[in-house]
């Protein structure tokens, strides 16, 4: 049985997952510190973050999910990094969507005949 989603084109799935990825400020804040530090983070995040081990964990096991960050398990210790490929894939469809959506944009909203 296909789920709703899987009516839609893969692009458009791919761009509404990893934008649910990145709808939650944790996750956003996680994406930030990735950013920030440019290399592999092992185990600092629950340091910065105002959030439980395990809570950490889940966010990082959706951005993991999304393939906007990479991570491995060695042992006791979970590195994650970003994947500055997979981000940038997302910026330009994330882009080329919202300049389709626009691209009708009235000049004014005051000359919309929308409610």
């Amino acid at each position: 049985m296909l789920a709703k989603a899987d009516l839609f084109p893969d692009v458009l799935a791919s761009l509404a997952e990893q934008a649910k990825a990145l709808g939650h400020p944790a996750r956003l804040a996680i994406v930030q510190h990735l950013a920030a530090r440019d290399t592999c983070i092992c185990g600092d995040l629950v340091e910065v973050l105002p959030l439980a081990q395990a809570t950490v964990s889940q966010h990082l096991k959706v951005l993991k999910a999304s393939g906007l960050v990479q991570g491995e398990v060695d042992g006791p210790r979970s590195c994650y990094c970003l994947d500055y490929d997979a981000l940038e894939r997302f910026h330009e469809s994330f882009d080329a969507f919202f300049r389709t959506a626009l691209a009708g944009a009235p000049e004014s909203t005051s000359d919309q005949d929308c409610c």
